[in-house]
């Protein structure tokens, strides 16, 4: 019975093994798949039939499709007056060698970028580019070169608007750029910068906006930037900055730098100042600002503790101009400004945007502290005078 049991054992053992190997190897004499055939296969259909969508790059192509046939670029010159000899300006030598012969000087040249905001014509760019020249030609996306002349600028701002002069009096039907909001624009948001580099050509560089509302860099008067990693270069001021959707939201301006080529930090003018000074420019041929007539100094942190000030916040009114409009209305130096129509002053800068910004003639309610105590006064907005930059 033991050796009939033993026989059993082994003869089911040996069948279970052969029944492994067979299945294993030809599952098909068994009428089966393959197990290892039906998983791959099942996975390669699950990776093919899903409902997600394959992974593809991001494109901008639209975008810059969209907007590459606004940006201009920008060629300048200007005559320089050759300087005559000094002995010229002696009355002597003039009498026996006569005047200083005419002639004409040495002519300078420049580069820069510019942009479509209107099909009849009118292109918004840079001061800087634009500052001094004689001439000024257009070249257009088409192939075209057009001439231009200068509708108006603002220094301060570093904005000028231009206006393309049609070719033998033809009509102009120019691609404007569709102005983006500024209320839209968040840090992150990709941006593509357009513009003419080092004179290449047109350009698109893409990053993201890297911060917003930088000032105190001393670049312009009233400074409000839109900082970014795409790459601009000297050729590309005054051109576009762009959304993903091709939408304009800045005017590239300046870049940080030590080698005169991009490192990453660019800065544009936001779309919000350059439509309202371009509005402006466009309407009356110059920009109004308001003014009262004093000079502000920062609150540190030591001057707030010897004025036993809660915080830092506000200007420090340190002159006032004698008869001016603040000196009208009651401000007196030593004041510490905190408010205008309502806004809170955080800095000589903000406080400077924010008088700027009131309409000449208006009489405006300002909050001050004076020895501790809160006290509003009225005064009248005067008229800022335009002033002129020098550029290094």
């Amino acid at each position: 019975m033991r050796r009939l049991w033993l026989i059993f054992a082994q003869t089911v053992t040996f069948g279970v093994a052969v029944l492994f190997v067979v299945s294993t190897l030809k599952p098909e004499w068994l009428g089966k798949a393959p197990v290892f055939g039906t998983s791959i296969v099942a996975l390669q259909e699950s990776a093919t039939a899903g409902d997600a969508p394959p992974l593809v790059a991001p494109s901008y192509r639209q975008a810059a499709k969209k907007a590459l046939p606004s940006v201009v670029h920008i060629f300048t010159s200007q005559k320089i007056t050759a300087r005559r000899h000094p002995l010229f300006d002696d009355p002597a030598f003039r009498h026996f060698f006569g005047e200083a012969p005419e002639g004409d000087g040495p002519s300078s040249s420049g580069l820069g970028s510019g942009v479509i905001v209107s099909a009849n014509g009118y292109v918004l760019t840079n001061y800087h580019v634009v500052e001094a020249a004689d001439q000024i030609e257009v070249a257009l996306s088409d192939g075209r070169n057009l001439n231009a002349r200068i509708v108006g600028s603002d220094p301060e701002s570093d904005l000028a608007v231009l206006q393309i002069t049609p070719a033998n009096g033809q009509a102009l039907v120019l691609p404007a750029i569709t102005l983006g909001q500024m209320d839209d624009v968040v840090v992150g948001d990709v941006t593509l910068a357009i513009g003419n580099p080092f004179g290449v050509g047109q350009t698109v560089t893409m990053g993201i906006i890297s911060a917003l509302g930088r000032s105190h860099l001393g670049i312009n008067t009233f400074e409000n930037f839109i900082q970014t990693d795409a790459a601009i270069n000297p050729g590309n001021s005054g051109g576009a900055l762009v959304d993903s959707r091709g939408n304009l939201i800045g005017i590239n301006t300046a870049i940080y730098s030590r080698s005169g080529g991009s490192l990453g930090i660019g800065f544009a003018i936001p779309i919000s100042i350059a439509r309202s000074v371009m509005e402006q420019i466009i309407e009356t041929g110059t920009v109004t600002r308001g003014w009262i007539g004093v000079e502000a100094q920062e609150i540190t942190v030591d001057l707030a503790e010897s004025f036993g000030l809660p915080d830092t916040r506000g200007a420090l009114i340190a002159g006032v101009l004698r008869g001016g409009p603040a000196d009208a209305g009651g401000i007196k130096p030593g004041d510490i400004l905190l408010a205008v129509a309502g806004r809170a002053v955080e800095d000589p800068h903000g406080m400077l945007d924010l008088i700027a910004g009131q309409k000449p003639g208006e009489t405006v309610r300002f909050q001050l502290r004076r020895q501790n105590k809160l006290f509003d006064t009225m005064v009248k907005i005067g008229k800022r005078a335009p002033q002129s930059r020098e550029r290094e």
